[in-house]
């Protein structure tokens, strides 16, 4: 975890010992030339993010890392009852806490889908126990959303309905496929068993819950108590066990 914003790129940094400014007085001149922090990670810089890119163009990496998915609950009913500053006033606010958290804890902020996010961990900023840090990362998403629930929702008229706004999360670990993929579009993102599980356990999960698979549950020791249940998920011949985190 990276508690304070970092003062100089933690990619460069791990991967080539240069300590690159991207925040403070030393990082005006760095500014200059375009090197700030990435979009995708504040505590890398647009030289990391040019880097891999131009790498992944050439090759998809093999990599040990832990993806998360994290989905806003009700958005989709919602879009038929609020207007549309509301609705992008709650989805702004998904988008920020979703963000705050993730970079906190060093992951990666690969994609933003509608109403989903999806987050890879160990890259390009390595981290021992990154399982462990995803789980507090979505730990952190959860009580931001709780803490400000009732401002976001403030305004919204439910009706007779009974209608949950909250946030669902899953979360897998075990090596996976990282690159640029497609022909006439090119998507830089990660692929591959992990990520499809990562995506099932969070389509599965009910508001408030994160769910992780075994792989999570033994990469972090006793941090998760949960006996764990059986889930059927598309895609998937046999039943995966998951457990509340």
């Amino acid at each position: 975890m990276t508690p304070e914003p970092a003062s100089i790129c933690l990619g460069c940094w791990q991967n080539l010992h240069l300590p690159i400014p991207i925040r403070g007085p030393f990082s005006a001149p760095f500014r200059l030339f375009g090197i700030k922090p990435s979009r995708m990670n504040p505590n890398t810089c647009t030289i990391c993010e040019m880097a891999f890119s131009k790498v992944m163009k050439a090759r998809a990496v093999t990599i040990d890392a832990t993806v998360m998915f994290a989905d806003l609950r009700g958005y989709t009913a919602l879009t038929q009852r609020i207007d549309q500053p509301a609705l992008t006033s709650l989805l702004d606010a998904f988008y920020d806490d979703c963000a705050s958290a993730i970079w906190r804890y060093d992951g990666l902020l690969n994609k933003t889908i509608g109403d989903a996010v999806l987050a890879i961990f160990n890259f390009p900023v390595r981290q021992e126990d990154h399982a462990l840090e995803a789980v507090l990362a979505a730990r952190e998403i959860q009580q931001r959303f709780s803490d400000r629930r009732e401002e976001l929702t403030r305004n919204i008229v439910f009706g007779e309905e009974e209608l949950e706004i909250g946030i669902g999360i899953g979360i897998d670990s075990g090596m996976t496929n990282f690159g640029e993929f497609g022909r006439k579009h090119r998507d830089l993102t990660a692929v591959g068993t992990v990520v499809n599980r990562a995506a099932r356990a969070q389509s599965v999960a009910k508001t408030g819950e994160i769910l992780v698979t075994s792989e999570v549950r033994n990469r972090i020791g006793g941090v998760i108590s949960d006996g764990g249940h059986d889930y059927e998920l598309k895609g998937f011949r046999e039943p995966v066990t998951l457990f509340h985190a």
